[in-house]
Parts: structure tokens; C-alpha cells; sequence
């Protein structure tokens, strides 16, 4: 199962004992997934439909669990595509209307359908039926990417308007959630590891929310060793083509001007480096007598390739 899977598995089996707040999650599902028919005679029935059992479930437990009513279960294949869809159905108008008033779909005043797709702000003004919105919204139409390859959160809503309520009921809790368009749906996302962790954390997705937590751990700790590896690298390079050079500029003033027309301290500095190309810039120092420091030796070493620097002018201007 992939980690999306595995997050909307532990949310499906995540309960609230608050009923205002199964109320919340139930209205999220039906919202967001679901399908609110009004039959002849004004007679109402609702369906949840998904192609994840977890969402199902959670479903078909909140209308039992919450109302007390028995909903029934439909499951079909689609061999073309190679899928199965569940479906949640409340049949009866009586029950389908009660489920309906509860989650403020329906304008009780009236008995009419209201803005369907919005959640009521009365079943949301409490901090803890926000968070269970938010869960019901992800459980019906939400997708995480492996936090292995990327961190991605985001839910897809088909109006632009409850995408707009999503996003703030997220941004409520201190989070950056942004809106695209993709094709005809609103994308309601989250980029960031930490806001994700905090996304997870919002939903009551614990289990999930630890194993992402060391998929980030893990990953700074690859990312921070392949950071000093690089450094390290780099740092190689850089003393190896400085040794290079300083061969080079030893020996061409060894073969044009000899190391005799040189200083005594600047000619054993160019004996101990063509002896020992290798040898770092400490190890240089203490070869000579007395030793000079590392400073000192990069000194030395530094004059010799100026000096080679104006040797190959003047050959140059001779030419």
C-alpha cells in the first residue's frame, strides 16, 4: 500500500467521541464525495462513493455510529479499468434527511437543499470539528506523495469556492496551504516537510506522522553527509590543482633560470615540494630547517609561481 494509502488507512480507523465532531467529519465525506438526490416528492437520499474501502468504512461507521441508522453497502468492479467502487447509501428519506439537518446541508427553516458543497460555519467553529473536516476532506479526496521521492499534500475539490473555505480552514492553524486549478478541479496543496508533519499532526494521523518524521530525519542526515562529502571534494580539488601548478612553476624555473639564481629559503621550499608532491602545506613546513609554519610555506610557495609568472613574461616578451 502506498504511504497515502497507509495515512487514509489510519484515518479511517481514527475516532472522535465528540459528536459534533463526527457530525463534521461525516459533512466532509458527504461534501466532498457524496451524491445528495432528491426523488419524487421531494424525498431525499444520500451516497458516499469512493474507490478506497477505508473511506467507505469510515462511512459507512460514522452514519451508524452517529445516527444509529443502518446504510447499505454497494461495491462495483470496472474490469476495463481495473477498479473497484464503493458505495455507502441511505435510502430511507427520514434517515437521509436527519444525517442532512445534522450536518447543516440542508436549510432546516425551509426543508431545501442549501450550498451543498460548503460546510456550514456552525459545524466547523469549534477548533476540534475544523480538524475533523479537514480529516473527512482528505479521507474523500485527498493524496500524499512518498516522502521518500517528494513531499506533496493536497486535496481536490470540483468548486472553487469550498477550495477557498478548505484553504482557510487549514491556513486557520498557522499553514501556507495554496489553490491551483487542474483542468476543471481546484487543487487545495502543501509542499513543505513541516507543514505536511503539521497537516498529519492536524488529522490525528500519528502513526503516519512519526514514519515521515524519520523519512526527514533520514533524509537531512544523507543530505548533510553528501554536503560535507562535497566539501571535502571540493577542498581535495582545490589542494590538488594548487600542487599541480606549483610543480609546474618549479620546474620551469629549475629548467629556465636553475634553482641557484633563487633564494636560499625559496629553493629548499622548491626542493621539499618537487620531493614530495603530495605532502600538504603543514607537512612542506616542518621538511625544512628550521620549519616554518603552514603560512610561512604558502608563502614560499607563492613567490615561486610569481616568480615563474615573470620569467614566462620576459621569455615571452624575448620571443
Amino acid at each position: 500500500m502506498s504511504f497515502s494509502g497507509n495515512v487514509k488507512e489510519e484515518l479511517s480507523r481514527q475516532w472522535n467521541t465528540a459528536r459534533h465532531c463526527q457530525i463534521a467529519e461525516l459533512a466532509a465525506l458527504i461534501s466532498m464525495c457524496g451524491i445528495i438526490a432528491v426523488r419524487d416528492g421531494g424525498k431525499y437520499s444520500i451516497k458516499i462513493q469512493s474507490e478506497n474501502s477505508a473511506v467507505a468504512r469510515k462511512g459507512f461507521t460514522l452514519v451508524k455510529k452517529t445516527f444509529n441508522i443502518e446504510a447499505d453497502i454497494s461495491i462495483r468492479r470496472n474490469i476495463s479499468k481495473q477498479s473497484v467502487s464503493y458505495m455507502v447509501v441511505v435510502k430511507r428519506h427520514r434517515d437521509a434527511l436527519r444525517i442532512l439537518q445534522a450536518t447543516k446541508l440542508i436549510d432546516e427553516s425551509r426543508g431545501e437543499l442549501g450550498e451543498i458543497h460548503i460546510a456550514n460555519s456552525l459545524v466547523v467553529q469549534q477548533n476540534c470539528c475544523r480538524r475533523s473536516f479537514i480529516r473527512g476532506a482528505f479521507l474523500a479526496a485527498g493524496s500524499m506523495s512518498d516522502p521518500n521521492k517528494s513531499y506533496h499534500f493536497e486535496i481536490v475539490c470540483f468548486s472553487e469556492k469550498i477550495a477557498h473555505q478548505l484553504q482557510e480552514l487549514i491556513c486557520g492553524f498557522s499553514m501556507d496551504a495554496k489553490i491551483v486549478q487542474r483542468k476543471r478541479s481546484y487543487i487545495v496543496y502543501l509542499k513543505e516537510g513541516a507543514q505536511i508533519v503539521d497537516i498529519l499532526n492536524i488529522m490525528e494521523a500519528h502513526i503516519s506522522l512519526m514514519e515521515l518524521e524519520n523519512v526527514r530525519i533520514l533524509k537531512e542526515m544523507r543530505n548533510t553527509v553528501n554536503r560535507k562529502v562535497n566539501c571535502e571534494t571540493a577542498n581535495i580539488n582545490k589542494t590538488v590543482s594548487a600542487a599541480v601548478k606549483q610543480m609546474e612553476d618549479i620546474t620551469y624555473l629549475r629548467d629556465t633560470i636553475g634553482f641557484e639564481r633563487l633564494p636560499e629559503g625559496l629553493e629548499e621550499a622548491a626542493l621539499a615540494r618537487l620531493s614530495h608532491p603530495d605532502a600538504t602545506l603543514k607537512e612542506l613546513g616542518e621538511l625544512l630547517s628550521p620549519p616554518v609554519g603552514k603560512s610561512g610555506m604558502n608563502h614560499r610557495l607563492r613567490k615561486l609561481s610569481e616568480m615563474a609568472e615573470k620569467v614566462r613574461q620576459k621569455q615571452g616578451g624575448l620571443l
